[in-house]
């Protein structure tokens, strides 16, 4: 399909997360494995995850990785088949329980444990799957999902894993599905002696061997899958303390060795970063596990606790703007970006990645809400109205469900425009930041679906925002305020709408401000002089037309 180079290239690069075959792939033909990747089957629906401890050996010089996953549940109610996910080229070697090896059935990416004992409810029970092989290797990373293998100037292994979309089963064994996350996990990682891991949550310890390191890590609070990673390389660590509202985080950030100087001055903006975002969204979900940037050799993403960080020390996205305003130069994209995403993709997690919009749209737009409390108003607006030159309107912004399918990438900019948009309705900063704030409250450590998000909007707003919602999510309709001007009188009404889509908006008539209230119908207003001048406020994400 052809487009316009510049929207093109706004689209690829306004997203940490892009439209190849990890993300936005949106095929309409769906299959059996898409099935079983995305719905809650009855092998996945009668246990709930409680623990992990995920060990795994990575030999960098043969691209090959070994362990085994321990996988703590709830028995919810009596079933004996368990399916754990593992996709190829991975193979699963064997499976125990209380010691003794279990058999499992394969089908594509999905295999199903036969478990011998009997699986009370109420229970808390262990399964441990080990497995080794050669992992997909990430052509692109993040979009594609895998591992990096690289080297660093100095010819040391620079590893990392990135996989959401695609899924955490492309190198480790887990329930690969959003709706249940795992209550705290450890993570082992065993490397090369001279190199170095960073993996989520603290670090609690380092066992030394002869010829590798093995790297503990202990993650304390509920974690998704993709959040999960694996960071290897000759890393340096520094750090501060950042005294927030929850007491003292500490803030970790570990950089290849010859960037530790630009490091230091670049991270500057990590606490800036938090300020804003305490200030907007509340406290950090994660106090627990502290907070880390880490370098990487592809571009970021938001892995909890563990904000991986590959845009090589510079503002902007790669440098450049994406809103061509000038704004977005003033703040380092992938550090405010993907920490962001602390607050929405990891404290609250879509259940179905239809719903991923949740993650990327209130992410976008906390770009401009740090805009916001550093620069102004003014300065916020400016930067969400540029960035709507990347939006396509091509699918609507929700997925399938149940299939591992994802929406447009218009969740980035159009969902971003939409809140900015819903903010105007509110017509009240402070609640709008209670109701931001209150989010985090409601939804803490909590999957949700677009439904729930919807619901606790409307209630909080007092605005019935179904039709709203609609019209933003659910259609790749812009509402277009259609007018026209005979003297005193403006005539207007909305087209290319949903059933019952009334938003109001404000209007300058004359330079004078005020709210009008178009529908589908034609509507007027009369002003006291002749119209000589009409402006719809750029803050509401409509078009309009003279007829």
């Amino acid at each position: 399909m052809k487009r316009i180079f510049l929207i093109a290239l706004l689209c690829v690069v306004a997203t940490t997360k892009a439209q190849e075959t990890g993300l936005f792939h949106n095929e309409e033909q769906f299959t059996r494995q898409d099935t079983l990747r995305g719905s809650i089957t009855p092998e996945r629906a009668w246990w709930d995850l409680n623990y992990y401890h995920l060990d795994v050996a990575v030999e960098p010089s043969k691209k090959y990785i070994s362990g085994k996953n321990t996988i703590r549940y709830k028995v919810l109610s009596s079933a004996q088949t368990l399916q754990v996910d593992l996709q190829p080229p991975l193979k699963i070697e064997k499976v125990t329980q209380n010691d003794k090896e279990l058999t499992f059935t394969s089908e594509g990416n999905a295999h199903f444990i036969h478990l011998k004992e009997k699986q009370n409810k109420g229970d808390y029970n262990e399964v441990v799957v080990y497995y080794s092989g050669h992992p997909k290797e990430a052509i692109r990373a993040p979009w594609d999902g895998g591992f990096s293998w690289k080297k660093d100037k100095n010819g040391n292994d620079f590893v990392a894993t990135s996989c959401q979309g695609l899924g955490a089963s492309v190198w480790w064994p887990n329930k690969d599905h959003m709706y249940d996350e795992v209550d705290s996990m450890k993570i082992s990682v065993t490397v090369p002696k001279n190199l170095m891991d960073v993996s989520n949550g603290r670090l609690i310890g380092v066992d030394e061997h002869e010829k590798t390191k093995t790297f503990h890590w202990f993650v304390s609070n509920p974690i998704n899958n993709y959040g999960v990673n694996v960071n290897i390389g000759d890393y340096v660590h520094f750090g501060e303390k950042y005294e927030g509202e929850k007491g003292t985080l500490d803030m970790d950030y570990y950089v290849l060795k010859d960037n530790l100087d630009k490091a230091k001055e670049q991270f500057k903006q990590a606490p800036k970063m938090m300020e804003a975002f305490e200030h907007w969204f509340g406290p950090y979900p994660f106090y627990e596990d502290s907070f880390k940037l880490v370098e990487v050799p592809y571009l970021g993403m938001e892995h909890q606790s563990s904000v991986t960080y590959g845009n090589k020390y510079q503002d902007g996205y790669l440098g450049r703007d994406l809103s061509g305003t000038g704004w977005g130069l003033k703040f380092d994209f992938i550090i405010i970006h993907e920490s962001g995403h602390e607050w929405f993709a990891n404290n609250i997690t879509y259940k179905d990645i239809a719903d991923m919009w949740i993650h990327e749209s209130f992410t976008a737009y906390s770009e401009n809400l740090f805009l916001d409390y550093f620069y102004g108003k003014e300065a916020s607006a400016a930067y969400v109205i540029g960035t709507r030159k990347a939006i396509q309107n091509d699918i609507p912004i929700i997925g399938k469900y149940n299939v591992n399918n994802e929406g447009s990438g218009d969740m980035y900019y159009k969902g971003a425009n939409m809140l900015h948009t819903l903010r105007q309705l509110v017509e009240d900063d402070e609640k709008w930041r209670s109701i931001l704030r209150g989010l985090g409250e409601k939804f803490y450590h909590q999957t949700v679906t677009t439904q729930q998000i919807e619901g606790y909007l409307s209630k909080e707003t007092g605005i019935d925002l179904t039709a709203f919602f609609n019209q933003y999510l659910r259609t790749v309709m812009i509402p277009k305020l259609e007018y026209s001007i005979n003297n005193n009188t403006l005539k207007f009404r909305y087209t290319d709408i949903v059933e019952d889509f009334d938003m109001p908006i404000q209007v300058f008539i004359n330079q004078k401000e005020q709210w009008i209230y178009p529908n589908k119908d034609w509507k007027e207003v009369n002003a006291d002089t002749p119209i000589k001048e009409f402006k719809v406020d750029e803050d509401f994400y409509i078009l309009n037309q003279e007829i």
